[in-house]
């Protein structure tokens, strides 16, 4: 049986534009992370905030890394390990949720509302979330047909974006 290999993702550094499609996002502000904070039961501090803010602002699906090094810009005494404890915490909580796909990093993101499934480009990186009621109905069955009882799932469909098959193509005639 061969197993497929999970692409590796080009990494994002914050400073080329990369259009993101999410669904609805709720806003939230210093009142809400003061709450979501609290009701972990811990000490509000601005580095908490700070991560909270970093999860938030930007691009939605993110790495500890990431988070990491948008926080120790703006605070360099944020060290790596508070980002990582406090996301798993985050985590722990239902407030944030983690994605793992094979060998790739981690990727967070907040909690949403509603369940959602990921296009991701091999490309480029970019997310593009959605909702599809039949592939969500195909699951459920499916997890019968085994007598699991679903509890819960990741779905992350890899491609190339229209943006990178527009790049590809412009540059193979290019070169011809």
């Amino acid at each position: 049986m061969e197993l497929t290999k999970i692409p590796t993702l080009p990494k994002f550094t914050g400073g080329e534009s990369r259009e993101e499609r999410t669904l609805s996002r709720e806003p939230l502000d210093k009142s809400a992370f003061k709450q979501v904070i609290r009701k972990m039961n811990l000490k509000v501090t601005d580095q908490r905030l700070l991560i909270l803010s970093a999860l938030h602002e930007g691009r939605t699906h993110v790495t500890a890394q990431e988070v990491y090094e948008i926080v120790s810009a703006k605070d360099p005494e944020i060290g790596f390990a508070t980002v990582y404890r406090f996301l798993r915490t985050l985590t722990e909580h239902h407030f944030v949720t983690e994605v793992r796909m094979g060998g790739l990093p981690a990727r967070y993101e907040m909690t949403p509302q509603s369940h959602h499934d990921h296009l991701t480009c091999v490309s480029c990186g970019k997310i593009c979330e959605f909702e599809n009621h039949e592939i969500e109905a195909l699951q459920e069955k499916v997890a019968s047909q085994f007598g699991f009882e679903l509890t819960s799932h990741v779905l992350e469909l890899y491609g190339v974006c229209p943006d990178c098959q527009k790049r590809k193509k412009a540059k193979a005639s290019f070169g011809n």
